[in-house]
């Protein structure tokens, strides 16, 4: 709903005390213990997104850059989007949670972004997120309608049936071949992983890239200002594979510089959402210490 793991985490709280401070009112013969708790939070939510603006990626701000050399000035007065850890939420629903599904959903007014969210992802019924929003069963299958067609008009359709789980074997066989072409610096390598229109986006930097080639020019930019010998270590965010990416530090060792989400479709990586906020480094429980090991068994 917020687009912000430490967000949630006080939503969680909030949601928590209000179910405590109101478990006297609470009647287990109009609803379950479930469906009460989801209506507390879901309001939670609404209140917290009431005058917020949405939070994005830097695709869905403006066109692709054209220039590997564009100065890498970020944006700060921007909530951006954050990655969430997989351990933190259910295997069943983490497909429906994919960076770029969380992206287009933040662009839905709050109301229709709840109903997606408890029809489609909760998989309450109609009646249910009725009682839950206050208001009738028509509605609810109006709003859910019009966030359909919005998200399928954004190309995120809600249909999961083709997302590969992180743990694929195909899927992990691309990620390897990516963590090797990127620890030593081989951009055709990587180029070659990659579908012909791949994105590239790095928050808190509004700047993005879409195609291979552009995407192969800007690491050329990278490897060329950081060096060779990186160290990659594999991790899963919004059901997706994701790398924490360590720079070669002048001294010796590594140090973090990125948390990478990839999206692998038809066995080439179709998107790589880069991150360097120290936020999302914490809620991945990820050191910016150097690290002087050797990085053996990370993988």
């Amino acid at each position: 709903m917020v687009g912000s793991f430490h967000e949630a985490e006080d939503h969680v709280q909030e949601t928590m005390l209000r179910a405590w401070k109101a478990r006297d009112r609470y009647d287990a013969t109009r609803a379950s213990l479930r469906t009460w708790l989801y209506r507390i939070a879901t309001n939670v939510c609404l209140t917290a997104l009431e005058g917020r603006a949405r939070r994005p990626l830097p695709s869905g701000l403006g066109a692709p850059s054209d220039d590997p050399e564009a100065p890498l000035a970020p944006a700060f007065d921007i909530p951006w989007l954050q990655p969430f850890p997989d351990a933190r939420f259910e295997v069943e629903v983490r497909a429906d949670m994919r960076l770029a599904l969380v992206a287009a959903m933040q662009t839905l007014p709050p109301r229709q972004r709840a109903v997606l969210m408890l029809r489609e992802v909760l998989e309450f019924s109609a009646a249910e997120v009725a009682v839950q929003l206050g208001t009738t069963v028509p509605a609810v299958n109006s709003a859910l309608q019009r966030a359909r067609a919005a998200l399928a008009e954004a190309g995120e359709a809600t249909d999961v049936s083709e997302v590969s789980e992180p743990d694929d074997p195909k899927v992990r066989e691309v990620i390897e071949h990516y963590m090797r072409g990127f620890e030593t610096a081989d951009v055709p390598a990587l180029v070659r992983l990659l579908t012909d229109d791949a994105v590239l986006e790095m928050p808190p930097v509004p700047l993005w890239y879409r195609g291979s080639h552009d995407y192969g020019l800007f690491m050329r930019r990278v490897f060329g200002m950081r060096g060779t010998g990186w160290a990659l270590r594999r991790l899963t965010a919004n059901g997706q594979p994701a790398l924490a990416a360590y720079a070669p530090e002048p001294g010796g060792g590594h140090r973090l510089h990125t948390l990478q989400v990839l999206t692998v479709t038809g066995g080439r990586i179709a998107r790589n959402v880069v991150f360097a906020d120290p936020a999302v480094f914490e809620a991945f429980g990820l050191s910016q210490e150097i690290v002087f090991d050797t990085f053996d068994g990370l993988r």
